[in-house]
């Protein structure tokens, strides 16, 4: 078959156009975020800022945050946790809103005792109200590499992906009169800081201060969303995250990663709600 020299250009338009849409543009630490507290225990590495460290001693933790606030949108990092005994240590990447009736979407990391497996903790609060905990266990050690942690947050649904393989989807089920947060920005924030009296099998193994300061790292944060300022938001045009849900394969992948590596879930707790289950889990 001949191609003709203006058929062989389109093809190759086509082609940037597919390779462009697919890069991943990193943020920089350097600008987008502030380490708003640690006293100099947060420290970006590199002079790209594409790496960052949080530290904890038993005096301070440490913490970052976004400089913009977002109203809808998507947010991921890279991070490598808390080597060894990181008992009492608890590492975050999360969404939250000021104020007393706050909302909030979390990633908690929850150490433990050497030879023991971290839990990863996610919550979503609304109007300050949460208790929508969901626990796992990983099927990897995040201690060794670097992993990506997403949360994607849209009119219709919260999504909570590790590494690509999606583990939670909470939906906006208002109609039902289940609360979903939709009206107040928040910002991005990460943290390491200290927690012994719950974080670690309810209190019981207490953080061995012998082997501080714990560390931890992120790399290639990197957020797209509605940025919110001067009272209104600006969304990016034709961003796929605002309308995104599961397919098959999508859903499939919760009940996958739920069925194995669940360890706590609310909708199944009835000694916490013995009359009756959320709302939210029917």
């Amino acid at each position: 078959m001949k191609v003709s020299c203006s058929t062989s250009f389109a093809f190759l338009i086509l082609f940037l156009f597919a390779v462009q849409s697919m890069v991943v543009y990193a943020g920089s630490f350097h600008k987008d975020v502030q380490i708003h507290w640690g006293d100099g225990r947060g420290k970006v590495r590199d002079r790209d800022g594409k790496l960052l460290s949080l530290s904890l001693d038993k005096s301070s933790g440490s913490g970052f945050q976004s400089h913009q606030e977002f109203l809808y949108g998507k947010a991921e990092v890279q991070m490598k946790l808390v080597p060894g005994n990181s008992a009492g240590t608890v590492t975050t990447f999360y969404l939250k809103s000021p104020g007393t009736t706050w909302d909030e979407i979390d990633f908690e990391f929850l150490g433990n005792i050497s030879g023991h497996p971290y839990t990863l903790h996610t919550n979503v609060y609304t109007r300050g109200s949460g208790d929508k905990e969901q626990q796992f266990h990983l099927w990897f050690d995040p201690t060794v590499n670097f992993h990506t942690y997403c949360i994607t947050w849209n009119p219709q649904r919260i999504i909570f992906t590790v590494d690509g393989i999606p583990i939670r989807e909470f939906k906006n089920s208002e109609s039902t009169g289940v609360p979903f947060p939709k009206n107040q920005p928040m910002r991005l924030y990460a943290s390491l800081w200290e927690a012994e009296h719950w974080a670690t099998r309810g209190g019981l193994e207490k953080t061995d201060w012998t082997k501080a300061p714990f560390t931890a790292f992120y790399r290639n944060y990197n957020v797209e969303g509605c940025v919110w300022a001067n009272g209104r938001s600006s969304c990016p045009a034709n961003s796929p995250w605002f309308a995104q849900k599961l397919d098959k394969a999508g859903e499939d992948k919760v009940k996958w990663a739920q069925s194995k590596y669940m360890v706590y879930n609310y909708c199944t707790d009835k000694r916490r709600f013995p009359q009756g289950v959320p709302r939210v889990c029917t």
